[in-house]
């Protein structure tokens, strides 16, 4: 796969980042500082050049400072020897997205020129938690393997709202009814294509990365789980039937918006039967996954994104991740309050001149001295 990397990093009005230029190194960026100082943001502001969106809110406006109206991440990314600028203006219920001072086609085309995989300690809800975190993985998945999944994705949301609201303002024998359905199974049809084709190159990515870092005698399954039949006419017959039901739930309940990714250790469902070690496990190996899948979907290495993951692992799996960071060659951010703790390098402790550190305080981004 193709090196790609920021080149540079310009923020202003971003959360609690007032004015934050950067350059970082072409390998592993170490960004410590003490709990509140703005290392979260710094990523989540990376993130938000890279692909326009956050990964800790759906609300622009949230990451704007606080009394500011405006919020802009600017960044220069090398890719095959050549330099292009993108940037991302934001503020309250809008989104300003340009590539080299020119609006992109879509949001979708904006979102794939740079891939970037985030893994926060939150993420241990993909094994622990419900489905929405799992389906937000395969469909990050899904666009990289094809963009026109997040049309379909938000076509399907748009048919499935609007049938709700006949449901409840018209009743079950509202004539446009069947209008809104038959644009929601289209639209679901797709999604779940998109969804099995990501579902099955996870799963075997996943596979392999679980033999490397969970206990070996271990089995994990991954098995793509749709919520409603892969049948058109079937899938329109079971949103006709529930009709009644999902008026009285307010929701449908039926569809890709319920949509799972079952996981399994040794034949039983892992929120069953694993320990916190065996969930962290399942958690890197699709991390690990979902890395493998972008970068040979895009044919370069995704931009990584890691928010103090290691004070979430035990020291066997603190240990596989540092040893699977050092397999990549890709760019690498990591935060942390104990950057003496980051081995990154060839076990001795240190990475030489592919390290370098930054300190985080009050907003303000130094190099480490």
């Amino acid at each position: 796969m193709r090196p790609l990397h920021l080149a540079s990093l310009h923020a202003r009005s971003f959360r609690n980042l007032a004015e934050v230029s950067l350059e970082p190194g072409e390998r592993f960026n170490v960004v410590s500082g003490d709990n509140g100082q703005g290392k979260t943001n710094l990523l989540e502001a990376i993130y938000v050049a890279a692909t326009s969106k956050s990964f800790r809110t759906s609300k622009p406006g949230e990451l704007v400072m606080f009394g500011g109206e405006l919020a802009s991440v600017r960044v220069a990314v090398r890719e095959d020897g050549d330099t292009r600028a993108q940037s991302v203006g934001l503020k309250a219920g809008a989104r300003l997205v340009r590539i080299d001072e020119k609006r992109p086609p879509s949001l979708a085309a904006y979102a794939v020129r740079t891939p970037c995989v985030v893994f926060h300690p939150g993420e241990i809800s993909l094994s622990m938690g419900g489905s929405a975190e799992r389906r937000r993985l395969l469909d990050r998945t899904a666009l990289y393997l094809s963009p026109q999944s997040m049309v379909e994705l938000e076509s399907y949301a748009r048919a499935i709202k609007e049938r709700q609201r006949a449901l409840e303002t018209r009743g079950v024998d509202a004539r446009d009814l069947p209008e809104w359905e038959t644009l929601a199974v289209r639209h679901g049809l797709a999604i779940m294509e998109h969804r099995a084709r990501a579902a099955e190159l996870v799963a075997a990515s996943a596979l392999e990365a679980f033999r490397r870092i969970g206990a070996p005698e271990l089995e994990l399954s991954v098995r793509y789980a749709p919520s409603a039949p892969r049948d058109e006419a079937a899938f329109r017959a079971v949103l006709e039937q529930r009709r009644p039901a999902d008026l009285r739930r307010g929701s449908a309940n039926v569809g890709p918006h319920r949509d799972d990714l079952a996981l399994g250790i040794d034949g039983h469902p892992v929120r069953g039967v694993a320990s916190q070690g065996q969930h962290r496990a399942v958690t890197l190996a699709l991390k690990s996954a979902e890395i493998e899948v972008v970068g040979q979907a895009r044919g370069v290495r995704p931009i990584l994104l890691l928010d103090d993951v290691s004070s979430e692992l035990d020291r066997s799996r603190t240990a596989a991740l540092f040893a699977f960071l050092r397999e990549q060659r890709g760019q690498v951010f990591l935060t942390t309050t104990r950057p003496e703790l980051i081995d990154i390098g060839d076990g001795a402790g240190s990475a030489g001149a592919e390290r370098r550190d930054f300190v985080v305080a009050c907003g303000r981004i130094v190099p480490s001295k």
